[in-house]
């Protein structure tokens, strides 16, 4: 039904309480590496008690061997034409230093691969929640195979990730003011099952 993409996931639990949620909504689930912990790790286990075996995973190098793996989209991959902007919720803003350090490497393909991460995000329907966004998630209007990207827990989405998706597709939770942010495995939660209402709970089968 719809693709759960997790980049580099540092918390074991999150990631088991994850693997559960999408066990039981037919969410397809791919791990970017490096992870911060091993599959076998016993926290992931016990958050994920026995969904793993009924949990459809994948574990991929690159965001962009995981990108290939999904349908290039049939119809554009944007929200609303004109999605309300969460202005009471704007993210903290980015420090000029922190934005200087970091290079910007989604116009060049990435190793491995002969198409630039840019041009993967903009044909397949993917969608980032983060923080740094303005747009609100509930502004969205999602379809079946849609894919939602989630940033490692300490630090989320790098910026040259971002960067190279539309900016009508970085998405945002409502939060009050002045709060970091929501825990990964809810915030995968609350998506998912918002998309999957938007298609009124149809079966993955």
């Amino acid at each position: 039904m719809f693709n759960v993409i997790l980049f580099q996931p540092e918390i074991p639990p999150n990631t088991g309480n994850v693997i559960r949620l999408c066990a039981n909504t037919g969410a397809h689930l791919h791990l970017i590496r490096p992870l911060g912990f091993e599959l076998e790790d016993r926290q992931l286990r016990r958050a994920g008690l026995d969904y793993h075996e009924y949990a459809a995973m994948q574990v991929h190098d690159s965001l962009a061997q995981c990108l290939q793996t999904l349908p290039i989209a049939t119809t554009p991959p944007h929200p609303n034409p004109s999605p309300r902007p969460l202005s009471s919720f704007a993210p903290r803003p980015t420090q000029a230093g922190e934005r200087a350090k970091e290079k910007s490497n989604f116009e060049s393909p990435e190793e491995g691969t002969d198409v630039s991460l840019r041009e993967l995000l903009n044909t397949r329907r993917v969608f980032a929640l983060t923080t740094k966004a303005t747009r609100s998630f509930y502004g969205a209007r999602f379809q079946a195979g849609d894919a939602f990207l989630f940033g490692p827990e300490s630090r989320g989405l790098p910026h040259d990730v971002l960067e190279a998706l539309p900016e009508e597709r970085r998405l945002r939770l409502p939060m009050l003011p002045h709060n970091r942010s929501l825990n990964l495995s809810n915030t995968v939660a609350v998506a998912v099952f918002e998309a999957w209402r938007q298609c009124e709970f149809l079966s993955a089968g």
